[in-house]
C-alpha cells in the first residue's frame, strides 16, 4: 500500500531521481532538487526499492524554475526542466564524480571541465511514436503515449515536421525517427505500415542519406544529436594529439576519424555496423585523407593488433567498452587513450579496468550534449 511521506532530498542520482531516506529506506523521486522538502506518495517497487511520486514541493530549492514546456512532468523525454540550466550542469558534474567513485572506485580529484551551449532546440534527431491517430513521446516511466504538437528541445526543422504530423496524425501504430541538418529532414520509418501511411511519412523529407556538414549520414547510421556542440565535442576528444598512427574505434560515419587524419600520418577507422560503415567508406573516399576503414567489432580488431598506435580513440555505445575490449587495450599499451562515453556507470567500470592496467586519468570533460535530461556525455583522456 502506498503511503504519504515528507522527504528531505539529499542529492540527485544518475537517472534523474532525487534520493531521500526515511525510516531506514532509500526513496527515489523524480522532479525534485537537493535541499528540497517535498511531500510524496511512496510505493515499494520491488524488494528494498522504493519510489516516490511528487505531490507537493514544500520548501523549493533556489535553483527551481518553472518549466517552459507544457508536456513536462508527463513526457518522458526531459527530466530537468525544473532546474535552472547552470544548476543542471553543476548537478551533472557532481553525479559524474560520484559515479566514478561509487562504481569505479576512482577518486579523481582533478577539475571536471564543462562544455555547454544553447540548452533548447538543440536536438537534430528525435524518435516519435504514433498510436491511434496520436503523435508523441512515451510518458515518464511508462509506454503510454504523451501526445505533443511541438518539442522544446528539438530543432526548428524537426518542430516543423512534428507540426505537420500532429495536425492530422496517420491512423497507424508506428515508430518514426527524424534527423535533420536544418535544410533537409531524413525520415526513417521504424515499423511496417500501409503504403499510404509510408507515403505520408516520406512526404516530410528524404528516406535515404542526407548530408550533415561534410558527412553523408544514412538512416540507421549513428550521428551526434546536439547540433550546437558537435564541433566542440570533436575538438575536445582530439585535443592537441598528433603522430604517426591513430585508431578510431566505433567510428560511425567518420566524425572523429576525419579530424584525426588532419593530425596523424595514418588513421584506422573501425566500425561494425553495415549502414555506418558504408557511410564511413563514402566519407573517407570523398575526404581524400589517409584513413583506412575496417569493418569489424572493436574486440576482434584489437585482438589482431600487435603494434601500439600513438592514440586510440573510442566512442562506444551506452554499454561501454566491456571487459574484453578493456583487456585488449591493456595488452596493446597504446601511450594515449581517449574515451567518449554517454553513460557514466559503464565509463566508470571501463576506467577502473584501464587504471588497474597502468593507465592514469589525465583529463575529464563533461560535454552537455543532452540539456534538460539526466544523460551525461564525458570525454576522458588517459596516459600510460
Amino acid at each position: 500500500m502506498p503511503t504519504e511521506e515528507i522527504l528531505n532530498i539529499e542529492k540527485l542520482v544518475y537517472g534523474g531521481d532525487g534520493l531521500a531516506r526515511v525510516d531506514g529506506r532509500v526513496v527515489f523521486t523524480a522532479y525534485v532538487l537537493p535541499g528540497e522538502t517535498v511531500r510524496v506518495e511512496v510505493r515499494r517497487v520491488r524488494n528494498d526499492l522504493f519510489r516516490g511520486r511528487l505531490l507537493e514541493v514544500i520548501t523549493p530549492s533556489p535553483a527551481r524554475v518553472v518549466a517552459p514546456c507544457p508536456y513536462f512532468l508527463h513526457c518522458g523525454g526531459c527530466h530537468y526542466q525544473h532546474i535552472a540550466y547552470e544548476s543542471q550542469l553543476e548537478q551533472k558534474r557532481s553525479i559524474l564524480r560520484e559515479v566514478l567513485r561509487r562504481v569505479g572506485k576512482l577518486e579523481f580529484d582533478g577539475q571536471i571541465e564543462v562544455i555547454s551551449a544553447e540548452p533548447w532546440q538543440y536536438r537534430n534527431r528525435v524518435q516519435l511514436h504514433i498510436e491511434e491517430g496520436k503523435l508523441g513521446y512515451f510518458e515518464h516511466g511508462s509506454r503510454g503515449l504523451c501526445p505533443i504538437e511541438h518539442c522544446a528541445i528539438a530543432s526548428p526543422a524537426l518542430n516543423q515536421a512534428i507540426s505537420k504530423l500532429s495536425g492530422e496524425p496517420p491512423q497507424a501504430t508506428a515508430g518514426l525517427e527524424l534527423f535533420t541538418n536544418e535544410t533537409e529532414t531524413q525520415v526513417n520509418v521504424l515499423d511496417r505500415v500501409p503504403r499510404t501511411v509510408y507515403e505520408r511519412f516520406a512526404s516530410l523529407g528524404a528516406t535515404g542519406p542526407i548530408e550533415y556538414d561534410a558527412f553523408r549520414v544514412s538512416p540507421n547510421s549513428f550521428f551526434q544529436v546536439n547540433r550546437f556542440l558537435i564541433d566542440r565535442l570533436v575538438e575536445c576528444a582530439i585535443g592537441d594529439s598528433n603522430g604517426g598512427l591513430a585508431v578510431d574505434l566505433y567510428a560511425g560515419v567518420g566524425l572523429f576519424a576525419v579530424r584525426l587524419a588532419e593530425r596523424f600520418e595514418k588513421v584506422t577507422a573501425v566500425e561494425s555496423g553495415w549502414s555506418a560503415f558504408r557511410d564511413l567508406e563514402f566519407n573517407i573516399q570523398r575526404s581524400s585523407l589517409a584513413i583506412a576503414p575496417e569493418r569489424a567489432d572493436a574486440q576482434r580488431y584489437l585482438a589482431a593488433l600487435e603494434t601500439p598506435p600513438d592514440v586510440i580513440l573510442a566512442d562506444p555505445p551506452r554499454a561501454g567498452l566491456g571487459k574484453n575490449v578493456v583487456r585488449e587495450l591493456a595488452r596493446i599499451k597504446s601511450p594515449r587513450l581517449t574515451i567518449v562515453s554517454c553513460d557514466p556507470a559503464t565509463l566508470a567500470r571501463d576506467l577502473a579496468g584501464l587504471v588497474a592496467a597502468g593507465y592514469q586519468i589525465e583529463r575529464v570533460t563533461l560535454v552537455d550534449l543532452f540539456p534538460q535530461t539526466f544523460h551525461i556525455e564525458t570525454v576522458v583522456h588517459l596516459l600510460r
